[in-house]
């Protein structure tokens, strides 16, 4: 295994002070380097060790917060959290540059090869960046089919991946249409993942919380979604070029 060395990186964003997660790979030369968007209730140690793996691979990777540090137990204080930021471009814009900044900060950072993962409220955010001309290698997204201000997915410059449970109520085949008829008005280079009997957050391993209803993880999905997206960075974000 890779050497990794970690650590928690604080940063003002949305009014708050937000705590990220930092993994740097073994070495000492400077890396591609990938953002990681968290669900709704906030950044844990699920998305964390998300980074600490693509920095085994050689990547640094950045797991970003969206709470300020928080990780809601409560669905409802959640979404009273996270439906006002989805409803809102340029908050989600300026919760995902303040992160972007951070990575691009980083010594061990190839500022010019950076790709942007997210799931969930993290997923629409760094869509947003894409949305907002940022010079991106990839978006990949889960359970994320936000669709944008009209136009604005011109503006996209890199190629889209995302991933979708067939029975998600939170995203449903309505949403999925909208999001791929934006995509294809656009001229992006896209593709979207329809996972079968998936439920939203299929993803995420149970947590000890209440959940919303449509709520349900999926281990065989789970597997390959992230398979699907180191896919994507492996086409588009190469580790060596």
């Amino acid at each position: 295994m890779t050497m990794v060395t970690t650590r928690t990186v604080e940063y003002p964003a949305d009014g708050l002070t937000m705590i990220g997660h930092l993994a740097l790979p073994a070495g000492a030369g400077r890396r591609p380097a990938v953002l990681i968007g968290p669900e709704g209730p906030g950044l844990n140690d699920f998305q964390r060790r998300r980074a600490d793996a693509l920095a085994e691979l050689g990547y640094v990777a950045l797991a970003f917060d969206i709470n300020g540090g928080r990780w809601f137990t409560d669905p409802q204080e959640m979404l009273a959290r996270a439906m006002p930021l989805l409803a809102d471009p340029d908050r989600m814009r300026g919760i995902g540059h303040a992160a972007l900044d951070v990575l691009r900060a980083e010594p061990r950072t190839d500022p010019d090869r950076i790709a942007a993962i997210g799931y969930g409220t993290g997923g629409a955010i760094v869509l947003e960046l894409g949305r907002d001309g940022v010079d991106l290698r990839a978006i990949g997204t889960v359970n994320a089919l936000i669709t944008g201000r009209p136009g604005e997915a011109a503006r996209i410059r890199c190629p889209v991946w995302a991933g979708v449970g067939s029975e998600d109520p939170i995203m449903p085949a309505g949403q999925r249409d909208a999001f791929a008829a934006e995509m294809q008005a656009a001229g992006v280079d896209w593709r979207l993942v329809v996972y079968g009997g998936a439920l939203h957050a299929f993803h995420h391993p149970p947590v000890d919380q209440a959940v919303l209803p449509g709520i349900g993880y999926h281990p065989q999905h789970a597997q390959r979604a992230w398979r699907d997206i180191l896919d994507l960075l492996a086409e588009c974000l190469p580790l060596t070029e």
